[in-house]
């Protein structure tokens, strides 16, 4: 059959609608137009062309929640009004806004689909159940209906997942009708891939024989659906078209290329079950394979998974001679976690040739412990030659990295090398605050800690019901003491460990950790000295109490800290002021 193509502009003369028409079009009043004599349905527009339905399908839902009561009799009141108005102008049902979106396109795009029926019924003239040719093709032209991207009514509800009305458009489908791409080469498989609607995805396969699976930049509907991380969808997809595991975008990914850069493990899993040949594939920029494209993201178990199934595909390198190894060593791993990441358990003998990777040298000759040295504050920079080589693994680095995407998603950045050029006086610096910050809170984790052991006024003895309690225990000031103590205590405890935590031996040294540590534990380490100041001024109080004077007199010496830091952020102020006047 001959493509319809665009709607036609059916309507040359516009009366555009007065607010009560539109309120009353909005909410499914038709009274207000019964009311109305001598109203031209056709002509009655918004700037925007929408014509009547237009604007009820647009609106009718948005005040009222979907499992109110409130919105069932909506939805009853739409149906009605819509009958209503087919009945009085069904040439509505083709007119097209200025977008080219037809009321079936709303309809479609609200998930309508009890008035996608009655658009089908209005169509074919009510008689569904006994269609003639010619009833049966009014339908399908109003159904293959162009907005302005090109989308059908089925575009549109397979990109949304409105999964009866994608049903209820394919009833009177022809089986065989090719439905074309849109603007941005989407078909409707493609569309609903993308979203993981798997049910419309299911309908679509199973009722619509000539299903296209094409979408855009030469991706598949099996690309698009691990683009969606959904597997259900992928597995639908496999189980009807497994063909398509091997086929390649225009950059040369696959879908396992796909799912290895997203480290979606569930669906690298089906698809090297389906096909564990994809594992081999390279893409046509640097011939990476997915086992590299998964380690140049650091995603360690995805690494892990495609080893699992296929082994062997660990040798392979990209154009210029990296292995798996090259990739994980700049991605903040030591190669010795690295290793031990992958090759745990019974692993160790089916992978046994991984370690043989670590001598391999690139097209450069440069080996992954370099790449790893680099990047981890072990690389020297004290000759010529070691400068020229770490600029040269950076460069390597920045290649496959900056401007680089994969199924629509860039590929994470990669920090700083440690070491280069005056890097390692930064690095030095660094290291030498660092060692500043653990001293402090080191020692006022063991001034709080003593305080707390040694409590002043001492305990009670042991002839005393409530034995070894401290015996201010129930003054204000003691129990302030023993609160901000603990919080001196534990805050400085959160400065060491951010610096020395279980969780150091899996990051690297390099200078940008080492800052990112230092500018964390500062303002931890501030609160720490502030609690414990006042720990020791309550401490002093509580014990002074009976002196008055000289109590408030310490405390208030205890505490003057806080007031000259006042003073020297108004100072510092005053001081920025002047300067930005005298400029």
């Amino acid at each position: 059959m001959e493509d319809i193509g665009e709607p036609e502009k059916l309507v040359e003369s516009i009366t555009y609608m007065d607010v009560p028409l539109y309120k009353a079009a909005a909410e499914g009043k038709i009274e207000e137009f019964d009311n109305c004599q001598g109203l031209n349905l056709e002509s009655l527009k918004t700037p925007n062309y929408d014509n009547v339905l237009h604007v009820n399908l647009a609106n009718s839902e948005r005040t009222a929640s979907a499992w109110s009561f409130k919105s069932r009799s909506r939805r009853s009141n739409r149906s009605d009004f819509v009958k209503k108005i087919l009945g009085e102008c069904p040439l509505l049902l083709l007119q097209a806004n200025r977008k080219g979106q037809t009321p079936l396109h709303i309809a479609a795009r609200y998930g309508r689909s009890t008035t996608v029926k009655l658009f089908i019924e209005s169509r074919a003239n009510g008689d569904i159940e006994n269609l003639g040719m010619d009833e049966l093709e009014a339908v399908r032209e109003m159904l293959r209906l162009k907005d302005e991207e090109s989308n059908t009514a089925l575009h549109v509800a397979a990109r949304y997942g409105h999964v009866g009305v994608v049903q209820a458009l394919l009833e009177l489908e022809d089986p065989d009708f090719p439905y074309s791409v849109n603007k941005n080469h989407e078909t409707p498989l493609y569309l609903a891939a993308k979203g993981g609607y798997w049910r419309s995805v299911t309908i679509l396969l199973d009722k619509w024989k000539s299903t296209v699976h094409g979408g855009p930049y030469g991706r598949t509907a099996l690309h698009a659906a691990v683009m969606s991380g959904d597997v259900e969808t992928t597995k639908i997809i496999l189980k009807v078209k497994g063909d398509l595991t091997k086929e390649t975008d225009e950059n040369g990914h696959t879908p396992l290329h796909y799912a290895a850069h997203l480290g979606y493990n569930p669906i690298v899993e089906k698809l090297l079950k389906r096909d564990v040949s994809a594992a081999y594939i390279g893409d046509k920029k640097w011939e990476m394979t997915p086992l590299l494209m998964a380690a140049r993201q650091g995603h360690e178990r995805t690494v892990r998974k495609i080893l699992f199934h296929c082994p062997a595909c660990c040798e392979m390198v990209d154009k210029r001679g990296w292995n798996l190894l090259h990739f994980l060593a700049f991605r903040d791993c030591s190669l010795e976690l690295i290793l031990s990441f992958i090759m745990t358990g019974d692993a160790k003998y089916k992978y046994g040739s991984i370690k043989n990777l670590m001598d391999w040298k690139d097209a450069s000759g440069i080996t992954p412990q370099q790449v790893c040295d680099a990047y981890q504050g072990k690389a020297s920079c004290k000759s010529k030659n070691d400068q020229c080589k770490m600029e040269q693994i950076v460069k390597l680095v920045k290649d496959i990295v900056v401007n680089e995407e994969v199924a629509e998603e860039a590929v994470d950045s990669v920090p700083s090398p440690t070491v280069m050029g005056n890097d390692l006086e930064k690095r030095l610096s660094l290291e030498k605050a660092r060692d500043t910050q653990l001293v402090v809170a080191a020692l006022v984790a063991t001034v709080t800690f003593a305080a707390a052991i040694t409590v002043p006024g001492g305990f009670k003895g042991e002839k005393e019901i409530d034995q070894g309690t401290p015996f201010l225990i129930h003054k204000a000031a003691f129990q302030t003491f023993i609160v901000t103590d603990a919080i001196a205590f534990g805050l400085s405890v959160h400065v060491l460990l951010i610096h020395y935590g279980v969780l150091q031996h899996f990051q690297s040294r390099s200078r940008d950790k080492i800052g990112f540590n230092i500018t964390s534990a500062s303002p931890f380490l501030g609160y720490a000295m502030y609690a414990m100041m006042i720990a020791f001024c309550t401490a002093v109080y509580v014990m002074l109490k009976p002196s008055h004077g000289l109590a408030i007199t310490s405390c208030s010496l205890g505490l003057s800290s806080f007031f000259f830091y006042f003073l020297k952020g108004v100072f510092d102020g005053f001081l920025e002021s002047s300067r930005k006047n005298e400029v």
